[in-house]
């Protein structure tokens, strides 16, 4: 016999969920990813993978912004996460903040939430700035530690520390999948949750 469940308020609920989240990525383009060295490159695309198709199982609204692919200085978002977004519109800009680009603020608060799950190249600039200008204006802050990363060890690790000092919540893609899921019941979305889960795990 299965045990009694607490049902939780999916929008005031601490923890993560479908209703009261949204995923904001940031600068996955080439040369970026190119030129990260904190982590195996590879990896970290698989991961930030796995971030998108946790949020499209789970219906989160997705925000996602590219630097200078309309002034041509750089590409568009890489491939293997644009075949998963699909429809989703890069908001594109010039400024090194996120943050401090209009559009992309009105389309963060266009989602109606105020816990943000975020992923960015670097760790260092376009991940720390944004995270730093959401938690001022009052968002939560989810950065996935595991689907980020800098242009060395101790600049990753230095952008990480001050996202923590400020309030940020860092945690890693698996626990992400986890966090939205939460129970075994909830059928809908378990084959695809153990599909992403699993395969990455032991691919």
């Amino acid at each position: 016999m299965a045990s009694p469940r607490t049902i939780r308020d999916p929008l005031a609920d601490q923890l993560l969920t479908p209703e009261n989240a949204a995923l904001v990525i940031i600068d996955f383009q080439p040369v970026q990813v190119a030129s990260i060295v904190s982590m195996e490159r590879r990896e970290l695309v698989a991961n930030v993978v796995a971030v998108a198709k946790t949020a499209r199982l789970y219906g989160l609204p997705i925000v996602l912004s590219t630097v200078n692919v309309a002034t041509g200085r750089n590409q568009p978002t890489i491939r293997q996460l644009t075949e998963v977004l699909g429809d989703v519109e890069p908001i594109d800009r010039t400024s090194i903040n996120a943050w401090e680009d209009v559009d992309f603020v009105a389309a963060v608060k266009a989602t109606g939430r105020h816990k943000l799950i975020m992923v960015a190249l670097w760790t260092e600039v376009c991940l720390v700035f944004p995270v730093l200008d959401a938690l001022r204006e009052g968002y939560e802050v989810f950065h996935v530690v595991d689907a980020v990363a800098g242009t060395s060890e101790e600049a990753h690790r230095a952008g990480l520390e001050r996202i923590a000092q400020a309030g940020g919540q860092p945690i890693t893609w698996i626990q992400l999948a986890c966090e939205l899921q939460r129970d075994w019941a909830r059928e809908k979305t378990t084959a695809g949750f153990s599909e992403i889960v699993f395969a990455s795990i032991h691919p």
